[in-house]
């Protein structure tokens, strides 16, 4: 102990007078200990022994259609991504054990960044370890104290905790409500940073942002525009660029940020931008340069996987195909789903309660589907979704029995 630093007397009694830090996590402990208490398998454990394509896996003993991986466009077995990243592996080793700035920028890395920039048709890519470091990153370092983010109220968790690392003002907004957004930013003090961020697809309800019209708003009060494309890129678009493209904005949007864990099939996230001063992003993004870069083999297969997907158009409309039928054959069930018309790859089928939901999800797995089961807070208006998550290698003959066993588990539980 430094002399002359006197340390305030700790009382005896301070052990027994502490909270548990895990106290805050009661009611969620009790609500996992209610489901598993009546027998039901844990719906956040689910165990995946063997993998057999984008669509199958052998899930706890059982063989399980996929209808819950986010693996839109089917390119996790695609030879030419799992050849590419074998001989990476092998030419590179395993990992880089460094940052992007010091010993972890790698010829693959910089290939990596250059077929996002040719997808995009943009002069500058950035990419991250992961998804959720991309928004993280690019938020905080963009936004931050003293400059304001709009941003939707449903935005994902890794947009809420780059604003709040960032410590930028936070201004929410009614979800996809553009005079709600405008009312916003009109209230922000003239001369101020601001940053409007929104996604292309929200992931839980599978609904499409109005970014034609939220962009123009963004424009005409002088604010930057973030667009988180993470469950669009490779699907939306006539190139797969995202809604930006469909919308007709991707020329107007400051920065997309999105994953390589959908479309793309592997891990990683980036940012695209035309920002002429974009690159000094890379010396300070906090969450880009301390923490180690993707390995070789996972940067080799999302290289692989981004080229194929520009000429993937008949993946595209077949994927379209599956998620019109699976939306209009569950609607015509009596499920009562998210979105009026099918506008992603997403279909969520609402549950009345979590209970229910539970018992759904379990019935459906004992059918041999698995979906995602989402709870409240993650979900919007505290809803219980099953969340469906089609895939370019769904066979139409297997939507035709994903409905058959929504059919079946909808009747034994009672939700239709």
């Amino acid at each position: 102990m430094s002399e002359g630093i006197r340390q305030p007397d700790r009382p005896q009694t301070l052990e027994s007078e502490s909270r548990d830090l895990f106290s805050k996590f009661d009611d969620l402990i009790a609500m996992r200990e209610g489901l598993l208490a009546s027998g039901q398998e844990d719906p956040f454990s689910l165990v995946m022994e063997e993998v057999l394509s984008p669509t199958r896996a052998i899930c706890n003993g059982r063989d399980t259609i996929l209808l819950g991986t986010y693996n839109y466009m089917g390119m996790t077995f695609d030879p030419d991504v799992v050849a590419a990243g074998k001989q990476a592996l092998d030419d590179f080793g395993s990992g880089t054990t460094g940052s992007r700035v010091l010993n972890g920028t790698y010829q693959g890395h910089k290939a990596c960044e250059d077929a996002l920039r040719e997808f995009y048709a943009m002069d500058h890519a950035m990419v991250f370890s992961t998804g959720y470091q991309a928004n993280l990153g690019i938020i905080s370092t963009i936004a931050g104290k003293g400059d304001y983010i709009v941003l939707d109220i449903d935005s994902h968790a890794s947009i809420w905790d780059g604003c709040a690392m960032g410590k930028a003002e936070v201004v929410p907004f009614k979800h996809n409500d553009v005079e709600a957004m405008e009312k916003r930013l009109r209230r922000i003090p003239e001369g101020a940073g601001k940053l409007v961020v929104l996604e292309g697809v929200y992931s839980m309800l599978g609904d499409v942002a109005p970014l034609a019209e939220m962009v123009a708003v963004a424009k005409k009060h002088g604010a930057m525009v973030l667009v988180d494309e993470a469950h669009s890129m490779g699907f939306i678009g006539e190139h797969g660029r995202g809604v930006c493209e469909q919308a007709g904005v991707i020329d107007d949007v400051d920065f997309i940020v999105g994953t390589f864990s959908k479309s793309v099939g592997t891990v990683g996230g980036f940012c695209v931008s035309n920002h002429p001063k974009f690159e000094i992003m890379r010396l300070v993004c906090r969450p880009y340069v301390f923490t180690a870069s993707l390995p070789p083999s996972v940067v080799a297969t999302a290289t692989t996987s981004i080229r194929k997907l520009m000429q993937g158009s008949n993946k595209r409309a077949h994927l379209w195909e599956n998620s019109r039928r699976l939306h209009g054959g569950l609607r015509d069930l009596g499920f009562q789903l998210g979105t009026e018309e099918p506008q992603s790859a997403i279909v969520a089928v609402i549950m009345p309660d979590l209970e229910r939901g539970a018992a759904m999800w379990e019935a459906l797995l004992k059918e041999g589907l698995y979906v995602n089961l989402a709870r409240p807070p993650a979900t919007p208006a505290n809803m219980t979704l099953l969340r469906c998550s089609l895939c370019a290698e769904h066979s139409a003959e297997e939507v035709e029995t994903i409905l058959g066993m929504f059919e079946r588990a909808g009747k034994a539980v009672g939700i239709i």
